[in-house]
């Protein structure tokens, strides 16, 4: 029996900002449909308006013949709010619909 998978998701993907993130991005969305991104970034990915402006910045980095979805995490402090993870749910199901 044999096991294929064509395209599989990282689980674990950190990325930066700028220019390492275009030179890195597009390989990992040729091996890979979708990936958890870890975002090593100063500041950190603190809120859901940040996560949504880095999103927008990978999917730029990207080539324009690539289905690459880049799932997002947030950085959670003691001062993360219940108010902001709630919106960060709500910004990841409105991708889904």
């Amino acid at each position: 029996m044999e096991l294929s998978i064509a395209q599989p998701d990282d689980w674990h993907l950190h990325l930066r900002d700028g220019e390492l993130l275009e030179a890195v991005v597009s390989h990992s969305a040729k091996q890979f449909s979708r990936a958890i991104i870890m975002p090593n970034l100063r500041p950190p990915v603190a809120t859901t308006a940040a996560a949504v402006a880095y999103r927008e910045s990978i999917l730029k980095a990207l080539q324009t013949n690539t289905d690459f979805t880049p799932l997002r995490t947030l950085y959670l402090t003691d001062n993360t709010t219940q108010h902001e993870i709630k919106l960060a749910c709500k910004s990841y199901s409105t991708l889904l619909t």
